[in-house]
């Protein structure tokens, strides 16, 4: 099958809503290819190995998406340069909003990323390391095995990365997960991994979907990770102690009463995806629905909030 990949050069402040008006236009993920966090990684030491040079232009983020090659192609990439040329109506730069686009297969674009995934560290325990890479571990290491494939979260980027170190702080062994968005499934198996007792995946694209049950494999935790096609919390039954969601600032919002609905008494809500300036917009609807913000964190211009569920 063949694909065309959008790609289009824009700012750090753009970057969600740019990947809102990809989703709006039915990319299932976006490849975001942030200079910064190619060399905050570099310099970290995480990479036991890269060949990746120091980026000196900072201030370019390159979003990718990828939309099949039909006859509603062309009224999608002119509705995207439109909406992408409106983004300072909601004081937003969009930067150089350089936009290209060219065909690719569908074995290349799963694969073409790979030289970029190699082992880190994300937290404390937790190491992710690519499927075809050996890595070490040391002692008290968790690792998870990833082929995030055309899914495309590798759990590196600042969004995930702060989920994980939110769930190894908040996760005890009798737990109930609920990962929404699950995408390559990194947040789930994390869970499991780190003694949740069952974990309830979620994801509206069915490649998400496929991608996750087969992480989950990977990792020796399908008797406790449950991969499921939904919208959201749409059909999910029971309650939580921990719901995850890494998504952006405007889906969370609107799901905030079902997340309510849906903790325990004293659950654990941990969303992350947000750009900074969105920060105070969250953090007022989660106080509006109920919720207690016990944690924000920022890195990278993104934040991760632990907000509680208290009792009602």
């Amino acid at each position: 099958m063949k694909w065309a990949e959008i790609s289009i050069q824009t700012s750090h402040e753009a970057t969600e809503a740019v990947a809102d008006i990809f989703h709006d236009l039915g990319a299932s993920g976006v490849v975001i290819e942030d200079p910064e966090l190619v060399n905050a990684y570099r310099r970290s030491g995480s990479w036991d190995y890269c060949d990746i040079p120091e980026e000196l232009n900072t201030e370019v983020v390159t979003i990718k998406a990828y939309l099949p090659v039909d006859e509603l192609l062309d009224d999608k990439l002119r509705v995207f340069e439109e909406r992408v040329n409106r983004l300072h109506e909601h004081n937003l730069d969009k930067g150089r909003g350089c936009i290209n686009c060219r065909e690719v297969q569908e074995e290349d674009w799963a694969s073409s990323w790979k030289e970029y995934f190699h082992p880190v560290r994300v937290s404390e325990h937790i190491v992710i390391k690519p499927s075809w890479e050996a890595y070490l571990p040391a002692e008290g290491d968790i690792v998870i095995e990833l082929d995030p494939g055309m899914a495309f979260g590798t759990g590196t980027h600042h969004t995930t990365a702060m989920c994980v170190r939110f769930l190894e702080d908040v996760i005890k062994p009798d737990n109930i997960v609920f990962d929404v968005g699950t995408g390559s499934g990194i947040l789930a198996v994390a869970a499991a991994k780190l003694g949740a007792a069952s974990v309830r995946a979620v994801d509206l694209d069915p490649v998400a979907v496929r991608v996750a049950k087969e992480n989950t494999a990977f990792n020796n935790v399908t008797a406790t990770v449950e991969v499921t096609q939904g919208d959201l919390l749409t059909g999910v039954d029971g309650k939580a102690d921990v719901i995850v969601a890494n998504i952006i600032a405007d889906i969370i919002i609107k799901m905030l009463p079902d997340v309510r609905a849906r903790l325990v008494d004293n659950g654990v809500f941990i969303a992350s995806g947000i750009i900074t300036e969105r920060l105070s917009d969250v953090t007022a609807a989660l106080i509006d629905n109920g919720f207690v913000v016990d944690k924000v964190t920022e890195e990278g211009g993104w934040v991760a909030i632990v907000a509680g569920s208290g009792s009602r």
